[in-house]
């Protein structure tokens, strides 16, 4: 099988970059081991919060000139805010919906309550300019009966610290009995294809209708639209206040169905997306590759002009730690990482790791070095990429979207 590109892994980095050289006439397969990042989402997109010193970020654009020189984004020069608009565009011509600027990042509600800062979130979620919006609101957290990955408790109380009047309460539709008999079906994905049905969400819409009098705010967890926005619109234009929508612990149902926009995008514009699969190896010449091989296709191999490594870091094994190295397993990439074990890791968990700043080494055009020769037709993005601490200086998506817009366009333009 021959392509112009052939892209490892599938998910944020991965759709973007593939979407990006399908618009401009480059014939490109994604190949994609199983779900992505996005099925996890909070339902927000980092672009910058921190940088390494632990300066915290209020304009990404301003601050970018700050970072240090391994950073990916310093490899971009002077075209981070250009690919910070192009990469919402890109979002707004896959019809999905998101809130932002990479000017001025606002917060988001995280699935505990708190604020935390971001660059564009879902419209399905209300983004704050600062806390004071929440103080001396009135609001009802309403969860479904018996659904235990949103906590209203954790959530009402972080609330309160911000100012607010809290009340809980629950809503119980025999729809969603079903689903109740056993407590593993009752997850976020499995409650949102029972309200996708209109007489459903009627009769959610009728339920909450009778208990929100007197607050100016209702909050509800994220369950909704699994496969469109609609029933998002359709709730929050039925009811008289705000509804804010929280995001709930993994699955992410608006995560999903950005994933399904993304890969249905890339595959109306003439894109091979092949799911369930696993490339594993390479043949190279004169540091080039020439094929690559999965899993599911055996002996047959998959040739490219261009190949782009999008397979993620350690969570989606991009990356794999070993006793005393840290390795990319497909292509046997060099891998920037610290000598000693002991060093790679903080006791405390909540302090930075060492580990998150590992990565596939490149040069500026983000060209991936294996025995430290460049090899002129592999490229790496997203979060397989070294350089960052994603978590503390968030920054993943920003890092997914806009190197994977960066390394097309070096393509495009040949």
């Amino acid at each position: 099988m021959k392509f112009d590109t052939l892209i490892i892994g599938g998910g944020l980095a991965g759709l973007t970059c593939g979407i990006r050289l399908q618009k401009n006439g480059m014939k490109c397969a994604i190949v994609s081991t199983g779900q992505s990042a996005l099925h996890f989402s909070s339902g927000s997109f980092d672009l910058l919060n921190e940088l390494s010193d632990g300066t915290k970020v209020d304009n990404p654009v301003a601050a970018v000139e700050k970072i240090n020189m391994n950073h990916p984004y310093a490899k971009l020069g002077s075209k981070f805010a250009y690919y910070a608009g192009e990469a919402k565009q890109l979002f707004a011509d896959c019809a999905i919906e998101v809130n932002g600027d990479a000017a001025h990042n606002h917060l988001r509600i995280t699935p505990m309550g708190t604020l935390k800062p971001t660059w564009l979130t879902f419209s399905d979620f209300t983004p704050l300019s600062s806390a004071s919006d929440m103080v001396g609101k009135k609001i009802l957290i309403v969860n479904m009966a018996g659904f235990l990955d949103f906590n209203t408790k954790f959530v009402a109380d972080s609330f309160e610290k911000y100012g607010t009047e809290c009340r809980i309460s629950s809503v119980n539709l025999p729809e969603l009995e079903r689903l109740r008999i056993s407590p593993t079906e009752m997850r976020s994905t499995n409650i949102a294809r029972v309200l996708d049905n209109e007489k459903t969400l009627e009769a959610l819409i009728k339920e909450l209708t009778g208990q929100i009098s007197g607050f100016d705010i209702v909050v509800l967890p994220a369950v909704f639209g699994l496969s469109s926005a609609e029933p998002v619109r359709k709730l929050k234009g039925a009811l008289d206040i705000p509804v804010w929508l929280i995001p709930t612990m993994p699955p992410s149902v608006p995560g999903i169905r950005a994933q399904q926009q993304l890969r249905r995008s890339f595959e109306e514009l003439g894109g091979v997306y092949m799911l369930g699969d696993t490339v594993v190896k390479a043949d190279f010449k004169d540091n080039k590759v020439q094929a690559v091989y999965s899993v599911n296709h055996g002996d047959i191999s998959f040739v490219a002009e261009n190949f782009i490594l999008a397979s993620g870091s350690y969570f989606s094994n991009g990356l794999v730690a070993q006793q005393d190295s840290v390795v990319e397993p497909v292509f046997g990439s060099d891998v920037d990482f610290t000598p000693g074990r002991d060093g790679w890791y903080d006791k405390s968990f909540f302090n930075k790791q060492n580990y998150m700043t590992f990565g596939v080494a490149t040069n500026d055009k983000l060209q991936v070095k294996i025995k430290s020769e460049i090899q002129q037709n592999l490229y790496a993005v997203g979060s397989v990429l070294g350089g960052s601490n994603t978590i503390h200086e968030g920054c993943g998506a920003g890092i997914s979207m806009l190197t994977a817009l960066y390394v097309a366009d070096n393509l495009i333009n040949g």
